[in-house]
């Protein structure tokens, strides 16, 4: 158990990587959305919001209302220079239209920009990338500042943007240095939620006897974890099918993996197990596969109230599971908005050449 603890242990924590990302998302044709959406998060949990109707920036954890409260001009500057990036995604939601011969129906552009920070190693890493219509359009290399163009219709943007030379030295200087900057500010503010531990509950799920069983973890954080099923001590890795790591609405996470019981003996269950194990705990999770342990769709009579709340609960966990892997596959890739320390007017100046 030592051993398995130890290696378990390595593969979860090492490297420790946090994380201080943007994303900017422009519609065109989607009813009751807004316009202009950016989203600020660090370690994947939101920290700040603002759309094109509400025109202010929320907080989103309330440790970033002190930093508000010790930096109130730095919001207002970052109102501001929200609604001067809503206009400039405007005029390049146009542009990417025209490189597609598309100028009506819905057309969404998304642009993530952000960085990680190896607190370990000092390490710092990040990207700048955009895209429309939920695929990959064009991409920035931070090391040779050009940009990488996916699709023929991004060509001629490349070769506009290569020649741009004070803006790809912005994104080099934001990505690398000002991003790791504020992420490190973030950390120690918000040091009590964004490094904490919270251990999940762990269920065992099955549709109907004959569907593969799942183990579903929920309500862990940080999202650095390992969920696995093993047999007689050791990991399975035949008859078993791991999901993705997906966030919560609390900013908790949640993830499952499914394991085929169909050829398992009643009398062998007793051998198998989910192990859970959270990254910065010591302890790890361990659920046994007990029949009377499993929530089913398929139960008596007499439990039929029980039966409708563990449907609900499976179908928002399945349905939300669902919307996001959809978000996160459409949600491409967009620049944050401009930090403080720049002006709204000259960052229009110098990121809005003709595209």
């Amino acid at each position: 158990m030592k051993i398995f603890l130890l290696l378990l242990f390595t593969r979860v924590a090492s490297p420790v990587k946090h994380s201080l990302k943007f994303y900017l998302t422009a519609s065109s044709g989607v009813s009751g959305f807004p316009e202009f959406v950016a989203v600020a998060t660090v370690n994947e949990a939101e920290i700040a919001y603002y759309d094109s109707n509400i025109k202010r920036t929320e907080p989103k954890q309330d440790w970033m209302k002190t930093i508000i409260g010790a930096e109130s001009h730095h919001w207002e500057k970052t109102r501001q220079n929200c609604a001067n990036y809503q206009q400039m995604f405007k005029a390049e939601t146009n542009t990417f239209k025209q490189r597609f011969n598309q100028t009506g129906g819905v057309h969404v552009v998304q642009e993530m920009a952000g960085c990680e920070w190896d607190d370990e190693t000092g390490e710092v890493s990040g990207y700048q990338q955009y895209g429309f219509n939920g695929e990959d359009f064009i991409s920035m290399d931070l090391k040779t500042l050009t940009w990488i163009a996916p699709k023929p219709q991004a060509v001629f943007t490349k070769h506009k943007w290569d020649g741009d030379k004070s803006r790809n030295e912005f994104w080099k200087n934001f990505v690398l240095s000002l991003c790791p900057e504020k992420l490190k500010k973030y950390l120690k503010t918000g040091k009590s939620s964004l490094q904490r531990t919270e251990r999940p509950s762990v269920s065992l799920l099955q549709k109907t006897p004959s569907s593969p069983l799942s183990c579903h973890a929920t309500g862990f954080y940080p999202d650095r974890a390992v969920l696995l099923w093993r047999k007689d001590g050791e990991e399975l890795h035949e008859d078993v099918e791991h999901g993705e790591i997906l966030p919560n609405h609390d900013g908790t996470f949640q993830m499952s993996v499914d394991l085929n019981i169909s050829s398992v003996t009643p009398e062998d269950w007793g051998r198998y197990e989910c192990v859970f194990h959270l990254s910065g705990a010591e302890d790890i999770i361990v659920t046994k596969l007990d029949e009377a342990a499993i929530r089913t769709n398929e139960e008596r009579p007499t439990d039929m109230t029980s039966l409708v709340t563990a449907a609900v609960v499976v179908l928002a966990v399945v349905v939300f599971a669902f919307g996001v892997t959809v978000y996160k596959k459409k949600q491409t890739k967009c620049p944050p908005c401009p930090p403080d320390d720049i002006s709204a007017d000259s960052l229009s100046e110098k990121l809005n050449p003709e595209t």
